[in-house]
Order: C-alpha cells, then structure tokens, then sequence
C-alpha cells in the first residue's frame, strides 16, 4: 500500500511539475525602431546593454519583417497582424471577433498582463488581457505626461491618469510590479509595449548628454530628398523636417532618436532585474521587436510609409529555455509568426486559420531557412517582394520599379531595374509578385491608370514639427 502511494503521490507531482515547467513569456515591444538599433548587431554609436545581453543569450533575427501598412499609422495593421496571426489584408485592425496570442495562452493556463501602448481598440485590449495597467491608448502624445488608465474588472478602463514621469519609466514600474506580485506557481504572458521610439523623442537629460549629434553617423542611404514622388512625401511624418535634409538636422534627429531607445533599454535592464530577482529568468523566453522601422533620413525620408528594408526591418531578439544562444540566424520571418511560436512554447492550441508560421524550430536549431520570401505592401501605392538575395519594388503610383541586390546593396542604393542585364529578373519578380498577391488576398493592381508626377516640388511644403498632439 505504502509503495502505491508513493507511486501515486510521484505521479501528481510530476504533472504539477509539468504544469510548472511551462515557460514564462516576457514580451518587450518597442514603437517605430528601425532593426539596426542595436549595438551588438553593429550598431557602434548606440549604446543598448541590455538588448545586447538578450542577444548574448539568445537568438538574433537579422531579416525579419512586418508585412506593411494600409494607413499612414502603420503600427496599427502592424500590432493587428503581430497580435492575431494573420497577415495584412486578412485582419481586423481592431481585431473585432479575433483571437489573439494572449487570449490563447490565457486558455493554456497564462496569467496574461500588458503595459503600454494599445492602438488596436480598447474591446480588444480588454478582451486579450486578464491584467492590464497603465494602458495609453492612442497613436502618439508627448512621453512625458502621458495619459493612461487600467482595464477594469467589467473590461471598462478606470483609473484615469496622467503621472509626470516618463511612460517607459511607467510602462517598467507597472511591469516590474506585476513580476513582484504574481505568484510563482502560475506561467506568465506579459506585454510590455513602449511607446519610444517614436516621436517625440523625448528622453530625460541623461541620455540626451549621451550623444553628440556631430558624431553620429549619417545612414549609409542618407539622401537629402528622395529621387521621385512615391505618393506619400506629404505625409505627417515626412513634414517633420525640411527639404532638403540637411546633415545636421538628420544627424539631430538620430541623436534624439538614440537617446531615447537608451532609455527603453534601461528600462529593459531593470525589468529583467526584478525577473532574476523573483527566481523566473531561467524558465523565462524573453522577446524584443518592434512594429515598425522608420527612415531618418535614409533616402530622404523621414517616416515609416514605404517598403524600404529601413521601414519594413524590424528587430526580433528571442532568448529563454532551449533557444540557441548568441545565434545570428538570416531565416526571413514576419512578426505574425510568433503567435505561433508561443503557442508551441507553452503547448497552447493554434487557432484555426493561422498564417503565422512557428519560430521554433529555427530557434532550436533544426531549421536554418523559415519562409522563401518576403511580401510586402503600403497602401494601394507600392508593392515590394524580397526573394532573399533581390528585391523588387513596384512604386504603383507613379508606376515606377525598382531592383536591388540586397547582398552587395543592403541599403538599397543602387536601382537595377532599367539594367538590360536584369531584364529578365524584373520580368519573372513582376510575375511572381502577382502570384504572391494572390496568395495573400492582395487585390491591388500593380500599374495605375492615371499616374501622379514623378516629381513634385517640396519646397514650399510647411514643416510640421512634433507636438505630440496626432495620432500617427
């Protein structure tokens, strides 16, 4: 009888230790950073410690991608499809009647949490989080003052508040605070969404002394104005700085801009701190990315509303149990595939007509490769398909197209498409890129029927400083 109960007593606890076993996901989620942000991915100006320690201990996705963008406010499509798995033109950008990540993980078992920002619909902010503090919802405001409040007990948001300091600041506070309080025996999901790097990049003192805008380097693709109208050169984010770009005032801008992501990764740092502290950080998977990239002056643009490799490029670091460490791995993913990546991690059901396609076995190693190409789209005004070493451009409003050779021209500088040695090329991408629309419910024609000029004249544009005031 004796050894039958101790059979059956090892028997319980090794389910509990099962249940136990279930990593915790810690998701940090920056706005409108480019992917190369990161000192040690080679970025030598920008000072990042603590990402750096996740892609010490983890893997470092040098060619993932967001899908692009049907509005201006790209980081709203982007969250939606990083959040429900689905890619561009098959979403719900307030993700009405959609099962997202941590709804899926809260059936698993998960203790979900978010802080931050939130601009897909507070329905689904509600609907998705179980625990959610110090939620700003919205596009943008100014980082300091920023106005936020919790999610109820009913979904409704309460606590209504605007704190001084600053939102990363608050955004960590809130986080750290969950990880001090949530009980061990539970696997966490939680969320952290900054609101930085976006404008206005307001960092506090310390970390604006940090740079010198003098000594930072200019992009390799800095162009004081891009070479031809693509359709969206008057966009709110291209009228943050004049025509031409002048060096300093690029040089300015990325100062402000390396100064504030300084600051989110101090906040990293001190996060991860209390997780170490709480005795979690081994059973821990840790994810940094991002919803966007943004130009800053790379080929004369400011913003994030093209399908250049600085817009579309965002950074994806992911370190925890079982994952390679210090890996550079060159698979082509999209953010929509982490949804099922956390599931598997967690042992969580996929949900039913999912496009993302799970990171796991390139983060155990079994997999080098993850998807052939890269598709990508802005609007009913350009077009892009990356097949891993050329990338196309159709720029559909002005009907112009171009090809890069993305292994000797990274920075996209060196237009292949009128070459008559790539004839060819350009002609089977054009063909291929039709059957890749199909393929992901893209109804858009790549030739328009009344074209805009190819040139415009810019200088009489007004420049619209960041206030902090409009949704973008």
């Amino acid at each position: 009888m004796n050894v039958f109960l101790s059979l059956l007593v090892a028997i319980v606890l090794s389910g509990q230790e099962t249940k136990a076993s279930k990593p915790n996901i810690l998701f940090f989620f920056a706005d409108d950073q480019r992917a190369d942000t990161i000192n040690a991915l080679g970025n030598k100006t920008i000072i990042t410690p603590n990402i750096d320690q996740l892609v010490k201990e983890g893997t470092a996705f040098e060619r993932a991608y967001i899908m692009g963008g049907s509005q201006g406010a790209v980081c709203v499509p982007s969250r939606a499809m990083m959040l429900s798995g689905k890619s561009l033109f098959r979403i719900s950008e307030q993700l009405k009647g959609t099962v997202t990540w941590p709804m899926a993980l809260r059936d698993a078992g998960y203790e979900t949490f978010a802080t931050g920002k939130w601009h897909n619909g507070q329905p689904s902010l509600a609907a998705s989080f179980s625990n959610a503090k110090s939620i700003y919802l919205g596009g943008m405001s100014a980082q300091f003052n920023t106005p936020v409040s919790d999610v109820g007990t009913e979904g409704k948001m309460i606590n209504q508040k605007t704190p001084n300091d600053h939102c990363s600041e608050i955004f960590a506070n809130e986080a750290i605070e969950f990880l001090k309080k949530t009980p061990k025996e539970k696997p966490f999901a939680a969320y952290i969404a900054f609101k930085s790097p976006h404008d206005p990049r307001q960092a506090p003192k310390k970390f604006l002394d940090m740079y010198n805008p003098k000594e930072i380097p200019l992009p390799a693709n800095y162009l004081p104005e891009h070479s031809f109208n693509n359709g969206e050169l008057l966009i709110r984010d291209e009228r943050l700085e004049k025509w031409p770009r002048s060096k300093n005032a690029v040089q300015q801008h990325l100062a402000e801009y390396y100064a504030i992501i300084t600051h989110e990764d101090e906040q990293i740092g001190r996060i991860i701190k209390t997780l170490k502290e709480t005795g979690r950080f081994e059973n821990t998977i840790i994810i940094f990315s991002a919803d966007n990239g943004l130009a800053i002056g790379s080929h004369g643009l400011m913003g994030k509303q093209s399908v250049y490799e600085h817009s579309v490029k965002i950074p994806l670091v992911i370190a925890g149990p079982g994952i390679q460490k210090n890996k550079r791995s060159q698979a082509m993913c999209y953010t929509f595939d982490l949804f099922p990546t956390f599931c598997e991690a967690a042992g969580a059901k996929i949900p039913a007509g999912m496009e993302g396609k799970s990171l796991w076995p390139v983060l155990k190693g079994t997999n080098e490769t993850h998807r052939n190409e890269i598709f990508s789209a802005y609007r009913g005004l350009m077009r892009g398909l990356n097949d891993g070493r050329y990338k196309l451009i159709v720029n559909i409003g002005v009907n112009k197209t171009q090809l890069f050779d993305l292994q000797n021209d990274p920075d996209e500088m060196q237009d292949l498409a009128g070459n008559e040695i790539h004839k060819d090329r350009v002609a089977a991408m054009t063909a291929k890129l039709k059957t890749v629309q199909d393929e992901w419910s893209d109804k858009q024609e790549l030739k328009s029927e009344k074209p805009m000029p190819l040139k415009i004249d810019l200088s009489k544009v007004p420049e619209e400083k960041s206030k902090g005031k409009k949704k973008g």
